[in-house]
């Protein structure tokens, strides 16, 4: 039984920015034990469902907002909770706060609705990203596809495309903010979008913003049906 919610903010740096989802959690759960803070009971099959982090970010990409709920057994004063758990976090998180949430309330996930993400290129011609920013924000549909080992999902990258800005940064830099949806179900990777624009692989991305927003059971179950949301 979860007794306490906890949502703690942090930053992945590049130290730590070639963890996985998966590697994060298990991170996570490490130092939830070495700082002898007791994750609540499991849910069912779902051994990490004590922890929830609100969005994942693809590997490579660093982070000033990251989010993660912990479902702890026991009460713990929030401040005493962070003071504890930052020595034993893998290099490259930081943790910046904490607050309490209903142990009730919706999950992170369900809350999030979009994301903003900064990719930053040097010494690149800006009239070719600039062309390409436009062409994507004028087409209709962006068919697309997401390989994750021998699975290939195919889907329209247009529709989770919010926004998209070419801005000129410190010298020869080029910066494009991308703001994409990142709903259970309805989500851009920030990868891929740079890779579509034709960013080099070597631009530095990171995510700069994660909105919440209370979503209803039954507004979640209409977007998972694939319904435009009125």
């Amino acid at each position: 039984m979860t007794i306490q919610r906890l949502r703690f903010r942090y930053r992945l740096e590049t130290a730590a920015s070639h963890l996985g989802q998966r590697e994060l959690v298990e991170a996570w759960q490490e130092a939830c034990a070495h700082a002898g803070l007791g994750l609540a009971p499991p849910e069912g099959r779902r051994p990490s469902s004590q922890l929830a982090i609100a969005a994942p970010l693809p590997r490579g990409v660093t982070s000033g907002c990251e989010l993660i709920d912990v479902s702890l057994a026991a009460r713990s004063l929030p401040e005493e909770a962070l003071a504890r758990l930052a020595p034993h976090l893998p290099p490259g998180v930081e943790l910046t706060s904490v607050e309490e949430v209903g142990p009730n309330s919706p999950s992170l996930q369900s809350q999030v609705r979009w994301a903003e993400y900064e990719a930053r290129v040097d010494g690149v011609d800006p009239e070719p990203l600039r062309r390409a920013v436009s062409s994507m924000l004028e087409a209709t549909t962006l068919p697309s596809e997401y390989r994750r080992e021998k699975k290939v999902r195919e889907y329209d990258l247009r529709p989770l495309i919010l926004d998209l800005r070419l801005t000129r940064g410190p010298k020869t830099c080029s910066l494009i903010v991308m703001r994409l949806r990142a709903e259970p179900e309805r989500t851009a990777r920030a990868d891929q979008v740079a890779a579509a624009i034709g960013l080099p692989s070597t631009a530095e991305i990171r995510r700069t913003r994660l909105s919440l927003e209370e979503v209803p059971p039954v507004l979640s179950a209409y977007r998972r049906a694939g319904q435009r949301e009125e």
